[in-house]
């Protein structure tokens, strides 16, 4: 059984502030050593069930979070960025299920630091006009591939999305969302152990089935008509309105990646604190 987890910070233990996940501060060191944590545990647990191979790919940010030399010796980190498929890197190599850990709410709604691949200008992302988090998205991805989501870690409000996109999968909620910045956290210890109970149960689960491949509809909100202008010069995307752009794909593989030019281009054209 050869599982991945996608490990994004956001959602990890403790984080609740910009400067818990924001490569290079004093925090993100801190915290670094928590979503490994976190990551271990997880590792723990899919072994204890039966899991023969684990690769941890990192997914946030730098995706250069993860400390290499604390991992537990029985899965691979995939680390570094410019990775065609980015947070689900790898699902496309006969994965048997892929985990989700340290995710985080969509853009537009509430959780701690929720955001949708940019931290703070995409407003709303909807995937065939439902609106999207990352994990909705990466769900959809890893279901073209047949490879099911086992389980889930974040906040609260990142567990009540994750039941609606990967019903049936376990969920651990690490901490209570109070407001974008502010959360009731477990203690690592508390979360350690959830998080791996939940991934030895989450292996029933394992296996992986027939993909789907059909064509998708993404459509994204910017906060500013600059980035929707910025981002409707891409062949293929339509600008829907001032501040919105919408294209379509024949596969989620191909829509991922369209998704990604469009918030590459969308970032460049951010200027300072104005956007």
């Amino acid at each position: 059984m050869r599982i991945m987890i996608s490990a994004d910070m956001e959602g990890a233990s403790g984080v609740t502030w910009t400067a818990d996940v924001l490569p290079g501060t004093e925090q993100w060191q801190r915290f670094r050593k928590l979503l490994t944590g976190d990551v271990n545990a997880c590792v723990r647990g899919l072994a204890a069930a039966g899991a023969t191979g684990v690769l941890v790919n990192e997914a946030h940010s730098s995706q250069r979070n993860v400390l290499l030399e604390d991992v537990d010796p029985r899965a691979r980190l995939l680390t570094g960025r410019h990775k065609p498929l980015s947070m689900m890197q790898g699902v496309d190599t006969g994965l048997d299920g892929v985990v989700f850990l340290g995710y985080h709410a969509a853009a537009g709604a509430q959780g701690v630091l929720a955001h949708t691949y940019l931290e703070n200008s995409i407003t709303g992302v909807w995937l065939d006009g439902v609106h999207a988090s990352e994990g909705r998205l990466n769900a959809a991805l890893a279901a073209e591939y047949g490879v099911p989501v086992l389980l889930v870690t974040g906040d609260d409000r990142t567990c009540e999305d994750a039941a609606d996109y990967a019903p049936g999968a376990e969920l651990v909620a690490v901490k209570e969302c109070v407001s974008r910045y502010a959360a009731i956290c477990l203690p690592p210890e508390v979360s350690a152990e959830r998080i791996a109970e939940a991934a030895t149960a989450s292996m029933h689960r394992a296996g992986r089935g027939s993909g789907i491949v059909e064509a998708h509809r993404i459509e994204v909100e910017f906060d500013a008509a600059h980035l929707a202008d910025a981002a409707a010069v891409i062949p293929t995307v339509e600008q829907l309105a001032v501040r919105r752009v919408g294209f379509d794909a024949p596969s989620m593989t191909e829509a991922m990646k369209a998704f990604k030019i469009v918030t590459a281009i969308a970032a460049g054209a951010i200027e300072g604190i104005y956007g």
